[in-house]
């Protein structure tokens, strides 16, 4: 993904589907496309390495902070 929106959200209560889906909102609200790649910090996926959160593909990377989002659009060019 070459280009993407940094999104954070440090709230305690919700959970991993409902912060990336605050930042799925607001991407499609501002971008007007819906985004389906985000990259979180490893330490906040489940098990598995790569998860789908709705259209959104899920994939960790140590470089983004805890409780920041990396979420953008990749095609299959990127």
């Amino acid at each position: 993904m070459k280009i993407g929106m940094l999104w954070q959200d440090e709230d305690a209560i919700a959970g991993l589907p409902q912060k990336v889906q605050r930042a799925v909102d607001y991407y499609l609200k501002k971008y007007d496309r819906a985004p389906n790649r985000c990259f979180v910090h490893p330490s906040q996926l489940p098990d598995e390495q790569h998860r789908l959160i709705g259209p959104v593909e899920l994939c960790g990377n140590p470089s983004v902070r805890p409780n920041h989002f990396w979420i953008g659009f990749q095609s299959g060019e990127d």
